[in-house]
This record gives structure tokens, C-alpha cells and sequence, in this order.
């Protein structure tokens, strides 16, 4: 059955293709950001690793209220290394990176998903999807956030 929720089937489509790619893209950087933490080195290593533990636990924590959101709008959520490669603006790790670069590789994956987010903003607004503009909302608030911590341990004073 399809939903009746008072938002159209082409506007929840778009969206459910827009929160697709997020899905894809926070996969990618929850991947990326686990690998980090399990292979960080150097002076920094225990800051770093319980960032990133506490990063990619958050972002697993998200993957499931976005494919939740895309399956309460009628669609299937992807859900393949296959799918989220096409779909995800952010690429694989790097392998044995050291430490300064994996944070500078997390910052623009973190930036890209903000940017990716606000490009679904006006679609969902468009569609007068609240539930998904909320969840849009928070998730470009911790992203930014996120990034704004990364970008501080680039800066020199």
C-alpha cells in the first residue's frame, strides 16, 4: 500500500532519492571515519581514537533514522556497498594516511554532507515534509558541528 500522508508521490520520491544519497554519503563517512579509529598513529592517538570512536558511533546511530524516514515515505532504502558507492559523494579511506590527513579527509566528508543536506531542503520543503526537514536539521547541526571541531585540530597557532 502506498502511504497517505499528505505529500505526493513525485514530491516523496524526490525526497526519498535525496535522503537515499545521505544515507549513501553517511555510510561512507561512518565507514571511513571506523577505519580511522581502528588505524590512527602518532602523539594523538588516544584523543583521535576516542573522536572517532564517538563520531562513527553517532553516525551509525543515524543511518537507521534516515533509512527509517526514506521506508515511512514508501520507499526502499538502499543498502549495498554497490548502492552507496553510485550514490555517495564521499570516497573511500585512504589506507595508512597518518593522522592529520585522516582528520582532513573527515572534515571535507563531514562538509560534504552538510552540503549535500542543504540541497535536500528545499525539495522536502517543496513537498511539506516536516518529519524529514527535522531530521535534515539535526543532522546538518551535528555535521557542522563535527566539522568545526575537525577543522580546530588543523588550525597552528
Amino acid at each position: 500500500m502506498k502511504p497517505e500522508i499528505g505529500i505526493s508521490e513525485q514530491n516523496r520520491k524526490k525526497i526519498a532519492d535525496g535522503l537515499s544519497q545521505l544515507l549513501a554519503d553517511s555510510f561512507i563517512l561512518y565507514l571511513k571515519t571506523h577505519n580511522f579509529h581502528w588505524n590512527v598513529e602518532g602523539p594523538m592517538f588516544n584523543t583521535l581514537h576516542q573522536m572517532f570512536m564517538a563520531q562513527y558511533t553517532e553516525l551509525w546511530n543515524a543511518l537507521d533514522l534516515i533509512a527509517e524516514r526514506i521506508r515511512s515515505l514508501g520507499f526502499y532504502a538502499p543498502g549495498s556497498y554497490k548502492k552507496y558507492s553510485a550514490l555517495s559523494t564521499i570516497s573511500e579511506a585512504e589506507e595508512n594516511i597518518p593522522a592529520m590527513q585522516m582528520i582532513k579527509q573527515l572534515l571535507e566528508g563531514h562538509e560534504a554532507v552538510a552540503k549535500a543536506i542543504r540541497g535536500i531542503y528545499p525539495v522536502a520543503e517543496a513537498g511539506s515534509d516536516e518529519a524529514s526537514l527535522d531530521l535534515l536539521t539535526q543532522r546538518l547541526q551535528l555535521h557542522e558541528k563535527t566539522a568545526w571541531m575537525l577543522r580546530s585540530l588543523l588550525t597552528e597557532n
